[in-house]
């Protein structure tokens, strides 16, 4: 906020809306803690009131919500919803319209995947939002997996893994010779571990020690056990039993997805790219964990301990949750910043409150603005030369009809 206020010219500071909207983790507490959630949200709304901007409030976005923002941000930074127009086909019509991107979107708490499905039916209406931008209707496919973030899903997966053990877990998914300590309190106080935590209520321990052993085939196999395939009560499903229609054109990859994926160096667009993500993983998961310090050591400890499992998540997810294939990868496209702007929910989150997408089309020409400036200058001289021409022919008519006669 203090950036913004020496950003923006202090005329302007009563005329800048000022939008809070708070995601997963936010989620979580409301469901954990109501009260504390509410709390910290006043909190915060009072913190931005305190500034002399034009503050609108602030509120827990729903999971549908996060991803729908996403999708926007994403196809109107590339220009996705609006329409070509031909020159003798001014007015817009529906198959004039582009073919929009998918959103995935992957944090701490959540993961969302959101796209327009070729099918414009659906076996499950609260996975569906209607969108009217530009001119045209949107029927969105969109679902957010609470508690399959990057952060929540290891905690998940140790949670399992505790399982019938004395307390130390032998993790494929951290490197051989990383050491990490728990409390057993820190696993099991969000909502998304305590299943876990019924399936064993008498631990004789306190504390949780990770050992990492360094294998992603291994890593891969404890995290697939995360996603129920098995069970679908419709056509298709992604995993746990949801609804997912036929994965449709291209789709954007961000936040995590990016992030992580832009620290293996992984987010080429190679055809071979799915193959080169395995060989990678199997190679950078195998690496002793103090020679990863040596090479990486100004990335946070936290971080780069993670990043094999992160990395062999998004896999999985996107192979096995999503169900995405060796074939379609190469119509995923990671993404951090699209026209120096950041992808994420945020933008969408914006225009959306503030109106700034249209639900019909501004009727435009279909020239861009230095050729439309080209093309008035070149008609403005050939209007003055025939201009020119006429005066002289009504002045001096003889003269040019003599050649003639």
């Amino acid at each position: 906020m203090e950036r913004a206020r020496k950003v923006i010219p202090t005329s302007q500071h009563t005329e800048t809306p000022v939008y809070l909207g708070a995601t997963a983790g936010m989620r979580l507490l409301r469901m954990e803690n109501e009260q504390l959630a509410d709390k910290i949200l006043a909190a915060v709304a009072n913190s931005i009131s305190s500034y002399p901007f034009d503050f609108q409030g602030a509120r827990i976005i729903t999971g549908q919500e996060e991803g729908a923002y996403g999708w926007i941000t994403i196809n109107y930074l590339l220009g996705r919803f609006t329409q070509k127009l031909s020159w003798f086909n001014l007015k817009p019509s529906e198959g004039d319209t582009q073919e929009t991107y998918g959103a995935l979107d992957l944090g701490g708490a959540s993961t969302q995947i959101t796209f327009v499905p070729r099918n414009e039916t659906t076996e499950s209406s609260n996975n569906t939002l209607r969108f009217r931008l530009y001119g045209k209707n949107y029927d969105v496919y969109t679902h957010s997996f609470l508690c399959y973030g990057k952060d929540q899903a290891l905690l998940q997966k140790l949670s399992k893994d505790l399982q019938g053990t004395n307390g130390t877990i032998r993790d494929p998914c951290f490197h051989s010779g990383y050491r990490r300590k728990m409390n057993m309190s820190d696993l099991y106080e969000a909502p998304c571990t305590r299943r876990f935590e019924a399936t064993f209520p008498f631990l004789p321990f306190a504390e949780v020690e990770i050992r990492g052993t360094g294998n992603y085939r291994q890593c891969r196999r404890s995290i697939l056990q995360l996603l129920n395939t098995s069970y679908c009560p419709y056509s298709s499903c992604s995993f746990n039993g949801i609804f997912l229609p036929p994965l449709q054109g291209n789709f954007g990859a961000f936040s995590a997805f990016y992030y992580v994926m832009e620290f293996l160096n992984l987010t080429s667009e190679e055809q071979s790219a799915h193959k080169k993500m395995i060989n990678t993983l199997e190679k950078f998961c195998s690496r002793p964990w103090e020679e990863l310090q040596m090479y990486f050591g100004e990335v946070k400890e936290k971080y780069l301990s993670e990043y094999c499992f992160s990395g062999t998540y998004i896999l999985a997810l996107l192979l096995n949750g999503y169900h995405f294939t060796a074939e379609s990868w190469k119509n995923i496209h990671f993404m951090g910043k699209v026209r120096s702007t950041s992808v994420g929910w945020t933008l969408g989150y914006m225009l959306n409150l503030t109106n700034m997408i249209p639900s019909e089309e501004p009727l435009s020409t279909p020239l861009s603005h230095s050729t439309y400036v080209f093309l008035m200058v070149l008609f403005s001289l050939m209007l003055v030369i025939v201009v020119i021409i006429g005066i002289f022919i009504f002045h001096k008519p003889s003269y040019f009809w003599k050649d003639m006669v």
